[in-house]
């Protein structure tokens, strides 16, 4: 099985947790320049990490031609799977759109002339949803691009967009999506192509039910799997032979992390 995205550097001991629940790889994000030099400092330690490298929205106020100097010249390291994580987050502070966007595009264009996937962050304040259509819009600029919405929020108008983009959009489902409240993730797991579809941790965060409350490890994404599995009718091994095809395609992984 694999963890599509992980921060195993955030974790404690990132090593033994790479060994339980029998993972067979991980994606490591690297979502600031310190955050992708430690990605692909564990991605060379490990042979079952890989790493991407990219500035979150968040940190998107550490864009420099510096920063964009460091993330290309690690871009390009043989570990490195993919750009991000980027994209828009209007949580915290809107006011910060301009420099988020400008991140998002250059990382965009960054994944483009890599050819690798970009994975993008999008996260709103309830009842909103300017970064979700933020995010489109910026993408509808960037069609051939493959991109994976992590933790994806079951958002409608981002559904339908990632439908229309086909086998260039992958969504990637995390613990959350095992929670009692969640009806619309719970719908868009039911709905999305299974050639499209990701499990992911986001480790050390969104533990799934049954360890909702606790720090998140990579392999907690069985319990996601087996949520989803059931919601299709799938069982968890057809489900998983499915999303490691599905993570290998997008990631470019080896077949041998089977």
């Amino acid at each position: 099985m694999i963890d599509t995205h992980t921060h195993l550097d955030y974790l404690d001991d990132p090593a033994s947790a790479r060994s339980e629940l029998g993972l067979s790889a991980m994606v490591c994000i690297g979502a600031s320049v310190q955050h992708a030099r430690n990605a692909v400092a564990l991605a060379e330690q490990f042979s079952d990490v890989y790493a991407t490298v990219g500035l979150h929205p968040t940190d998107a106020d550490q864009d420099s031609p510096d920063t964009r100097a460091e993330l290309e010249a690690l871009a390009r390291h043989p570990r490195v799977v993919g750009i991000g994580e980027s994209g828009l987050d209007d949580y915290w502070n809107a006011d910060q759109r301009s420099v988020q966007r400008a991140a998002f595009e250059w990382q965009l264009d960054l994944a483009s002339r890599a050819g690798k996937p970009l994975v993008i962050h999008t996260r709103d304040k309830a009842g909103q949803d300017s970064a979700h259509q933020g995010v489109m819009e910026v993408l509808r600029a960037w069609p051939e691009v493959p991109v994976i919405l992590h933790c994806f929020s079951g958002h409608a108008d981002l559904l339908r967009f990632g439908l229309e983009r086909s086998d260039h959009t992958y969504f990637g489902f995390a613990g959350n999506t095992t929670y009692k409240n969640a009806a619309e993730i719970h719908a868009a797991a039911r709905e999305v192509p299974l050639s499209q579809l990701l499990v992911e941790t986001d480790a050390p965060f969104l533990a799934p039910v049954p360890k909702r409350g606790k720090p998140n490890r990579p392999g907690y994404v069985r319990y996601t799997l087996e949520f989803i599995a059931a919601l299709r009718g799938l069982t968890p091994a057809e489900l998983e032979r499915l999303t490691d095809e599905n993570a290998q395609r997008v990631y470019g992984l080896p077949r041998s992390s089977e």
